[in-house]
Parts: structure tokens; C-alpha cells; sequence
């Protein structure tokens, strides 16, 4: 592996890390599942330094995680291809991060009420027009399973970050030939 070139790519900056994961839609959280590796897509929140997810009670996901806490949460952005008269020297812009921690389920409500209220500042911005009240978290139920909604948080133990900024210039745009 060449180590210098990923460690060109390192981003070390807090307030960018912050502000692409507070912007990023989809992350993938990473399980181990006995002896496999369980993946999977969600929505999130990143907010105070912390990973908040939510998804219906039950199911694989949440049997994983409680019996391995220990995960890791991908989130990567592809913004194009980096072009070159040299093929092998065609690239990918892109920023990604990694989170590792343990996932823990959420039982304080008003944790779980300001978790949900930021998923839907993030995901449906000026749609709903008052606050998420308490009692309707406490109450709610999934849309597609029928049953209680769990919320998740993800206490990061070590981050790591990596980017190949965009080269307007060399961004492949159809038609363009070399």
C-alpha cells in the first residue's frame, strides 16, 4: 500500500470532517455478525460529535449489535472522475470517513426527540412547521414494520478521514477527448 499518497489524502480538519458528515445523506454501518461482515445502508445525524441512526425494533441489525456493539460507520461522497492524458493516472474526487465506536440504543427520550428532530431538519428541511413533541417519539411507530422505533447513537473512538479534491479543469465532462 502506498502510504504516502494516503497520507496526502488524510484530512485532519475537524470542521470539514464535521460539516461533510452534517451534509452526507446515506453512511454505511459496519457489524460483525459472528464470524461475516454485516453491512448495511442508513440515514443519519451526525450532531455534538456523535452518530444517531433510528430504524424499526427487532431484526437482524439490531441482534448484531447487541452482541457486538463494536462497529464502524463508512460515509463516502463520489464527486466525479479525475481525468489525465496518462490512463493510469485517471482518478476519483471523492471525501470519505470512517467512524469507529460502539452503538448504543437510546432509552432518555428527550436524547431520542432531538435525535429524530435533527433527522428531519436534515431530511425534510421546512416541511414540518413545529417541533417534534416528546409524546409522539414515546408513541411512534414505524411506518413499514408497524412496531416501536429504536434510536441509535454511536460514541466515536477514532475517526478517520480521507479526500482527493475535485480539479475542475481535469473533470471528466462527456465528449471531451484527450
Amino acid at each position: 500500500m502506498d502510504r504516502v499518497r494516503y497520507k496526502i489524502r488524510e484530512v485532519l480538519d475537524k470542521r470539514k470532517i464535521d460539516t461533510f458528515l452534517q451534509q452526507a445523506r446515506i453512511g454505511q454501518l459496519g457489524m460483525v455478525d459472528g464470524h461475516l461482515p454485516y453491512v448495511v445502508p442508513l440515514n443519519f445525524v451526525w450532531t455534538n460529535g456523535k452518530l444517531y441512526f433510528h430504524g424499526a425494533t427487532g431484526g437482524r441489525r439490531n441482534q448484531v449489535m447487541d452482541a457486538n456493539p463494536e462497529v464502524c460507520f463508512t460515509v463516502c461522497e463520489e464527486y466525479g472522475t479525475i481525468t489525465d492524458p496518462v490512463p493510469a493516472k485517471t482518478d476519483t474526487a471523492y471525501m470519505s470517513v470512517m467512524i469507529f465506536g460502539k452503538a448504543q440504543p437510546i432509552v432518555d427520550l428527550d436524547e431520542a426527540t432531538h435525535m429524530l428532530q435533527e433527522m428531519m431538519h436534515k431530511y425534510v428541511p421546512g416541511y414540518y412547521n413545529r417541533p417534534l413533541p416528546r409524546q409522539h417519539v414515546d408513541k411512534y411507530r414505524s411506518a413499514v414494520f408497524g412496531g416501536p422505533v429504536q434510536v441509535y447513537r454511536i460514541d466515536p473512538y477514532h475517526i478517520t478521514a480521507k479526500e482527493n479534491a475535485v480539479e475542475e479543469e481535469k473533470m471528466f465532462k462527456p465528449g471531451k477527448t484527450v
